[in-house]
């Protein structure tokens, strides 16, 4: 098996990359504890973000060698991926002159933070179906300052996470050339694919 691709939705939670810092976590810890959310460090690239119902989180796990890219064509690659997706949707969203993640009319829609160790990529993208935006506003996203974040849904698309997820696993084997198949004993809230290239095993 060359890798796998794991879709899925987060309970509430803040995230902070190796770059992340607690003031960039506006609430209190007992102002978090009220609303039921924990902040937790990890190893991925990046500052702070929000994972949480209504948002497809995504969590590429592939040997970077296998694939023929290095670590900043891959996170492009990502990009790629996130932006043919809402290209799918009607959504114009775009990348180019921008901080790493997609964004559309000025406003961040999709977080990416990745990890690469000996050759290999983990942790991985997030883009924001339909989740409450409220819960950007006890954070600073990604570190930057007055940077607004919105969604498929703030932008006047209805779907849902799982049909967001099937159209986004076809973008991702066309822009990596590589195929997917179902995992067999995933939990069924995560959506399990096995990642391959070139017919290999």
């Amino acid at each position: 098996m060359d890798g796998a691709l794991l879709l899925l939705e987060h309970p509430h939670v803040y995230t902070l990359g190796r770059r992340g810092r607690l003031d960039d976590v506006l609430a209190p810890a007992e102002r978090l504890a009220e609303m039921g959310i924990e902040a937790h460090h990890v190893d991925r690239g990046g500052e702070v973000t929000y994972h949480g119902p209504g948002q497809l989180v995504g969590y590429p796990i592939v040997s970077l060698r296998r694939l023929g890219v290095g670590p900043l064509i891959y996170v492009r690659s990502l990009e790629r991926v996130l932006i043919e997706t809402l290209a799918e949707f009607g959504i114009l969203a775009g990348s180019d002159g921008r901080p790493t993640g997609v964004w559309t009319g000025g406003a961040k829609i999709a977080a990416i933070g990745v990890r690469v160790s000996r050759g290999v990529a983990t942790h991985g993208f997030a883009l924001n179906v339909s989740p409450d935006l409220a819960w950007f506003d006890h954070i600073v996203p990604c570190g930057m300052k007055g940077s607004r974040v919105t969604s498929m849904a703030a932008e006047g698309v209805e779907a849902g996470v799982g049909e967001v997820a099937s159209r986004l696993a076809g973008h991702f084997e066309r822009v990596f050339d590589v195929g997917l198949e179902l995992m067999a004993g995933a939990p069924a809230s995560v959506h399990a694919l096995r990642v391959s290239r070139g017919g290999a095993a």
